[in-house]
C-alpha cells in the first residue's frame, strides 16, 4: 500500500489502520468509515459515498496485501451499513469486490468476505434481489468450501438469502433458470445439498411458479437422487415428490411432452432408487396425459419392458413398470389405424365442431381423457386435452414394433418380458390391424423361432410334454394367439400378391378349402369377436402360416416331439380345426421328406382321434353325410397313406370297415417292421378307449358289420403274440354268435347299427392311391439301404 497516496476523503488514520494486521484496529477503522459515510448521506453527497467505495473497493479490497483486503471487506460493510435503506442505490459497487473475495486462497479472508457480504445483504433485503443470481453463483462456491467455518458463514448468509426471496413478490425466476440449470449437474456433495435446499424453498413460495420450468431441472434432479449421500437422496426425493404432488394438482399446467423422454432415460437407470422414482414418475405421466405420451411410446417400452422380469429383490419397480405397460396399452385405439389423410380430414372437421361448440358451453368436452380405470389414480386430476390436441397425436407404430421386435430377438430377456411383448404385438393386430400387416413379412419369422423358445422350463401337465423339455407355455400360447390373428385378421386378405410368390404355394393355396360366410364379406377392418371355429375368417396369411409350421417341424424334430401336439391343438382352439386338418394333409401330400411325413401324419392322426378340441371335427367325419365332410375324409386319407396303420385309423374313425379290411390285406405286401408293429399295438389300445366306443358297439351287429370283424381279425393276425394280441383277442372273443342276436325285432336292431357306404367316394382310387405312396415309401427305404443307413427289420417274434 502506497502511503503516500491520497485516500481523501479517507483519513490517514483511517487508512494506517484499515491495514493492521490486527482485527480491533480495522474494526475501529470501519466504525470510523461509517460516521463518515453517514455525514455524506445526511449531506445527499453521492459523489463522496461512491468515491469511498471505490477507495474501499479498488485500493482495499481488490489490493495484493491480505490485510488491506480484510480491512477493505470490513469497510464496505460499514458503508453499508450507514447507508442503511439507500444502500440499492450501490449495490453493484458494493458486492462486486465482495464476491471477488469468495475466490481467495486464504480461508480467514474467505470468511470475512462472507461475513461482509451478510451485512451487505442484511441492510439491502429485497433491493439485492435484482443482483440474485450473482449472490447465487458466489454461494454454491462457498457451500462447497473445505473450511467449516467458511461453510458455516455462508450457511448464515444463504438462509438470509432464502428468507428475503421466501418474503418478496419481485423474484426473477426466468433469469434464475439458467444458472440453476448449469449449477444442478454440479457432482459436489455439498453443492448439490445448496441446489436442492434452494429447489425445496422456490416451491414453497406461492408466487413463484417453479413447475413450468421443471422440464429445465428434472433431469440434474434425477442425477442427484443418486447421490452417495443418504441426506442429500432423501432431499432430492421430497424435492421430487413436491413436484408429482403439484403434477397431479395443475396437469393441464404440466409440460408432459417435454419431459417424457427425461423419464424415459432414467426409467433404465442403474440405481434402483433413480429407476423406481422415474417409473412412478411415467406410471403418473401416462395416466394423467394420457394420449399425449404415445408419441413417446418406442421410448417408454424400451425402458418398461425389460423391468417385467425382475426378480423380488426389484419387486416394487416390476409392480410399477406393470402398470405402466398396461395403462400405455389401453392408449391405443382403432382410431390409430386410420391412415393420416383420414386423420387430416377428421381434424378439419372437428375444428369446424368446435367452433360450433363455442355458443353450448353446458356440452362438456368430448376430448376428456379418462384415467380412472386404474383403482389407484382413482383420486388424481386428469389432464382434460380438446378434441383437435387428441387428434393430432400419432401412434408411432414403427418404433414400438422395432423395439418389440428387438426383445424378440434379445434370447437374454426373461419370459415375463417376452410374453407382455406378444401382448402388445397381439393387441396392436386387434387395434391397428391395416398398418401392422406392412410388419407381417418382418415379424413372421421371428413368430415362428419363438415356438421353440427356450427360456423356461415347459409345463408338464400340456398334452405331448416330457420331463426336462424347456418353453413357457405362456409365452407359446401368447405367441399363438399372435400367429392366429394374423392368420385369421381380415386386413391380411391380399389380391393376388403377398406371401405367396412362389408357384408352389399357389398351386396348393388353389386346393385349400376355407368357407367363408355372405356376412364375413361385409365386415372390414376389425374381426368380429363372435364368430365361432364353424365360421372362421382365414387370410392369405393362413396357408403361409401351415406351410412354414410344419417346415419349422420338419427342422426341428425336437419341436415336434415336445410341443408339435400342443401347438396343433391350440391352433385349433384358436382357428378352425377343419381347415388346420385340410390345409396339413394338402401340405403333406407334396412332402418330399417321407419319414417326416409318416411322422406328421401320426401325430396329427393321435391329436385327431384323442384331443377334446377335435369333438366336433370327430363326429363330422364320423357320419360323412355332408359334401365337405367327404371332401374332408378324400383330403385326409391322401395324406395319411404315408402312415398305413394312421389310415386304417381314419376308416375306422369314419366307419369305412370294408375299406379298412382291404386296407389290411394290402399290409401283407408291406415290410413289417417295429415301429410298423409298434402304431398297430396302440391302435388296439385306441380302439379300448372311448372315443371308439360306438365301434365296439357295432359289433354285437355281426351281420351288418362284417368287414368291421374281419378288420379286426385282420389286425390281430398282424400283431405277435403280446398284450396287444391278446387284448384284441378277448374283445373278439366276446363278438357274439349270430344266431343268440336274432330277435323278433333283429330287424330294427341291424338297421340301427348298420353303416352304408358313403356316396360320391371312389374308394377303389383310394386304395390305388395307398398302394402308390407306399411304393414311394418302399424305394425310399432301399435307397436308403444301400446308402448304409440303419433300418430296425426286426420283427416281434
Amino acid at each position: 500500500m502506497n502511503a503516500e497516496k491520497d485516500f481523501a476523503p479517507l483519513t490517514p488514520t483511517i487508512v494506517r489502520a484499515l491495514n493492521d494486521k490486527l482485527y480491533e484496529k480495522r474494526k475501529v477503522a470501519a466504525l470510523e468509515i461509517e460516521k463518515l459515510v453517514r455525514e455524506f448521506v445526511a449531506q445527499s453527497n453521492t459523489t463522496q459515498i461512491k468515491h469511498v467505495i471505490q477507495i474501499l473497493s479498488q485500493e482495499f479490497a481488490l489490493s495484493q496485501h491480505p490485510h488491506s483486503r480484510k480491512g477493505g471487506l470490513i469497510g464496505l460493510a460499514a458503508c453499508s451499513i450507514a447507508l442503511g435503506k439507500d444502500s440499492g442505490l450501490y449495490l453493484k459497487e458494493l458486492i462486486e469486490p465482495v464476491l471477488t473475495c469468495f475466490n481467495d486462497a486464504d480461508s480467514r479472508l474467505r470468511y470475512y468476505a462472507c461475513e461482509a457480504l451478510y451485512n451487505i445483504v442484511k441492510v439491502a433485503r429485497g433491493s439485492v434481489l435484482p443482483h440474485f443470481n450473482v449472490l447465487f453463483d458466489g454461494l454454491s462456491k462457498l457451500a462447497a468450501d473445505p473450511d467449516p467455518n467458511v461453510k458455516s458463514g455462508s450457511e448464515l448468509l444463504d438462509r438470509l438469502l432464502k428468507d428475503i426471496v421466501t418474503e418478496s413478490n419481485k423474484f426473477d425466476l426466468v433469469s434464475f433458470i439458467p444458472l440453476l440449470r448449469e449449477r444442478i449437474y454440479s457432482n459436489n456433495q455439498y453443492a448439490r445439498q445448496f441446489i436442492i435446499s434452494w429447489i425445496l424453498v422456490l416451491e414453497s413460495v406461492p408466487d413463484i411458479n417453479l413447475l413450468d420450468y421443471l422440464p429445465e431441472i428434472l433431469d440434474g434432479l434425477f442425477q442427484i437422487l443418486g447421490d452417495n449421500s443418504k441426506e442429500i437422496r432423501k432431499m432430492c426425493e421430497v424435492a421430487l415428490g413436491e413436484f408429482l404432488k403439484e403434477i397431479k394438482k395443475n396437469p393441464s399446467s404440466v409440460k408432459f411432452a417435454e419431459m417424457a423422454n427425461i423419464l424415459v432415460i432414467h426409467c433404465q437407470a442403474s440405481d434402483d432408487l433413480i429407476q423406481l422414482t422415474a417409473m412412478c414418475w411415467m406410471r403418473e405421466f401416462i395416466q394423467l396425459a394420457g394420449r399425449v405420451m404415445l408419441p413417446y411410446s418406442s421410448g417408454i417400452l424400451t425402458a418398461v419392458l425389460p423391468c417385467l422380469s425382475y426378480d423380488d429383490r426389484k419387486k416394487n419397480i416390476k409392480e410399477v413398470a406393470n402398470v405402466c405397460n398396461q395403462s400405455l396399452m389401453k392408449l391405443v385405439i382403432p382410431e390409430d389405424d386410420e391412415t393420416d389423410e383420414a386423420k387430416q380430414s377428421m381434424s378439419l372437421q372437428t375444428e369446424a365442431n368446435s367452433e360450433e361448440s363455442l355458443s353450448k358451453p353446458e356440452v362438456p368436452s368430448s376430448g376428456s381423457l379418462d384415467t380412472s380405470s386404474d383403482s389407484n389414480f382413482s383420486n388424481t386430476s386428469v389432464f382434460t386435452v380438446t378434441s383437435s390436441d387428441k387428434v393430432q397425436v400419432t401412434l408411432n407404430l414403427d418404433g414400438i414394433v422395432q423395439v418389440l421386435d428387438y426383445h424378440l430377438h434379445d434370447t437374454s430377456i426373461g419370459m415375463m418380458t417376452r410374453i407382455a411383448v406378444l401382448k402388445w404385438l397381439y393387441h396392436l393386430y386387434i387395434k391397428t390391424p391395416r398398418k401392422m400387416f406392412r410388419h407381417t413379412d418382418s415379424l413372421f419369422p421371428i413368430l415362428l423361432r419363438t415356438l421353440s423358445d427356450e427360456s423356461d422350463e415347459f409345463c408338464l401337465s400340456y398334452f405331448g410334454c416330457k420331463v426336462g423339455h424347456s418353453a413357457p407355455p405362456d409365452v407359446i400360447l401368447k405367441d399363438l394367439e399372435v400367429l392366429a390373428e394374423i392368420a385369421s385378421s381380415p386386413a391380411g386378405q391380399t389380391e393376388g400378391h403377398g406371401p405367396y410368390e412362389g408357384s408352389d404355394m399357389q398351386s396348393s393355396q388353389s386346393e385349400l378349402h376355407v368357407p367363408i360366410k355372405p356376412s364375413q364379406l361385409s365386415t372390414s377392418g376389425t374381426k368380429g369377436v363372435e364368430c365361432s371355429p364353424s365360421t372362421p375368417t382365414m387370410n392369405s396369411y393362413f396357408y403361409k402360416f401351415m406351410i412354414n409350421l410344419l417346415k419349422r417341424f420338419s427342422s426341428e424334430r425336437k419341436l415336434l416331439e415336445t410341443r408339435g401336439a400342443f401347438i396343433i391343438r391350440q391352433l385349433c382352439l384358436l382357428l378352425n380345426a377343419e381347415n388346420i386338418f385340410h390345409s396339413m394333409a394338402d401340405i403333406l401330400l407334396r412332402e418330399e421328406d417321407l419319414k417326416f411325413a409318416s411322422t406328421m401324419v401320426h401325430t396329427l392322426n393321435t391329436i385327431l382321434l384323442t384331443s377334446s378340441e377335435l369333438f366336433q371335427l370327430r363326429n363330422q367325419l364320423k357320419d360323412l353325410k355332408t359334401l365337405e365332410s367327404r371332401n374332408l375324409f378324400c383330403c385326409l386319407y391322401r395324406s395319411w397313406c404315408h402312415n398305413p396303420v394312421t389310415t386304417v385309423s381314419l376308416c375306422f374313425l369314419t366307419q369305412n370297415y370294408k375299406h379298412a379290411y382291404d386296407l389290411i390285406q394290402k399290409f401283407g405286401d408291406l415290410e413289417v417292421t417295429v415301429d410298423f408293429l409298434t402304431e398297430v399295438d396302440k391302435l388296439v389300445q385306441l380302439i379300448e378307449c372311448p372315443i371308439f366306443t360306438y365301434l365296439r358297439l357295432q359289433l354285437l351287429d355281426v351281420k351288418n358289420n362284417p368287414y368291421l370283424i374281419k378288420a379286426l381279425y385282420g389286425l390281430l393276425m398282424l400283431l405277435p403274440q403280446s398284450s396287444a394280441f391278446q387284448l384284441l383277442s378277448h374283445r373278439l372273443q366276446c363278438v357274439p354268435n349270430p344266431e343268440l342276436m336274432q330277435t323278433t325285432d333283429s330287424t330294427k336292431i341291424g338297421h340301427g347299427f348298420k353303416k352304408s357306404p358313403a356316396p360320391n367316394i371312389d374308394y377303389v382310387e383310394l386304395l390305388q392311391h395307398f398302394e402308390k405312396v407306399q411304393n414311394k415309401h418302399l424305394e425310399v427305404r432301399h435307397q436308403r439301404t444301400g446308402r448304409g443307413e440303419h433300418l430296425d427289420r426286426r420283427v416281434i417274434l
